[in-house]
């Protein structure tokens, strides 16, 4: 976690100097839409959606393995239950040590 924030932070502020570097008013066009912007707002939004979208794309997998993981601990609950049962029963069935040793 710690290295993932700090190459966020080395990527955020390559993004902030390149943006401070390049003021200029640019025309973007997307299909029928033509608005003219700052290139700030182009780069800091192209940004945002790809961070949006690495974000997005990674929700299946964290959800897969949320699922997973409560599965597991189930499952380990399960087995500490039968772990006593066990433990249980075979203290019931052990005799109790003799005070006759030879």
């Amino acid at each position: 976690m710690k290295f993932s924030m700090i190459v966020l932070i080395a990527l955020l502020a390559l993004v902030a100097a390149f943006a401070v570097q390049n003021p200029g008013i640019i025309t973007v066009k997307f299909m029928q839409y033509r608005g003219d912007t700052s290139l700030l707002v182009v780069i800091v939004a192209g940004f945002g959606a790809g961070v949006l979208g690495g974000w997005l794309a990674g929700l299946p997998g964290y959800f897969r393995r949320r699922t997973e993981a409560a599965a597991a601990a189930k499952r380990i609950r399960e087995l500490e239950a039968e772990a006593g049962v066990l433990k249980k029963t075979i203290a019931e069935r052990t005799p109790p040590p003799t005070g006759n040793a030879q």
